[in-house]
């Protein structure tokens, strides 16, 4: 099985790293746009809900938030699977850097999906079935994290990190599924439904909007922390000297 060619251009760390610094720049000011449209959308333009007042407005980071910790989980799971079967460095490198990213999102969505709970359930926690397994993605992450770190032999802690991030994958569709397999406090899907989102449109378009924003937050920072992870691993190479000499 071919690979896609963008795949295999980006295969060398030399390409990777010359072509995601050219990319950086748009990513962190589209970042910055679209998060500044969202906050001032979703909490000064969005009306106010009739039934949780002011309060749900922490959905607009919420939300994104958990969406982008499984995005990025099923990021290092491919990106690990391909760094498994065809062996190519940045492939492995991807799923390293994007694991504390995809932690951070994690902690994020359990913080303020806690503080969206309290003044809901009366409570900041409940062992509810998407809570539990969105805890249950933190700690595959930082499982992910913990393992490769203790392991000295870089293409070993790769390959034990892939196996582990594949076989976490399981949890993706259990905690997408979980408010229509059990029951559960959360609400069902009101954005992805087939014929149309029972959500109102302004409240809609920040969501969206911050989604997007997230995402390329993780654009940025997932290649900043790869630019700085190819350096140290290709210290010795001639092409790293030429470019840390360069930029001096």
């Amino acid at each position: 099985m071919k690979l896609p060619a963008i795949i295999h251009k980006f295969s060398s760390p030399k390409n990777f790293y010359t072509m995601s610094g050219k990319m950086i720049p748009w990513f962190v000011w589209s970042f910055f746009l679209t998060l500044l449209f969202g906050l001032y959308y979703g909490f000064f333009v969005a009306p106010t809900d009739y039934q949780q007042g002011e309060s749900y407005r922490i959905m607009f980071i919420h939300v994104p938030a958990a969406w982008m910790s499984m995005f990025i989980y099923m990021i290092m799971a491919v990106s690990g699977g391909i760094g498994l079967i065809w062996r190519i460095k940045t492939a492995d490198l991807m799923a390293s850097v994007s694991a504390p990213i995809g932690a951070a999102f994690t902690l994020l969505a359990l913080v303020t999906g806690s503080l969206w709970g309290k003044p809901m359930w009366g409570t900041y926690w409940v062992w509810d079935a998407r809570l539990t397994s969105e805890l249950i993605l933190l700690f595959l992450y930082l499982g992910f994290i913990a393992l490769q770190a203790s392991i000295e032999d870089p293409r070993n802690a790769a390959r034990a990190g892939a196996i582990l991030a594949i076989v976490g994958v399981v949890n993706i569709p259990i905690i997408h599924y979980s408010v229509e397999w059990w029951s559960t406090l959360h609400q069902g899907a009101t954005v992805s439904k087939m014929d149309k989102p029972s959500m109102h449109i302004d409240m809609l378009i920040p969501l969206l909007v911050m989604a997007v924003s997230f995402k390329l937050y993780y654009g940025a920072s997932v290649l900043m922390r790869a630019r700085g992870e190819i350096l140290r691993r290709e210290q010795n190479t001639r092409w790293v000297k030429e470019v840390i000499e360069n930029e001096r």
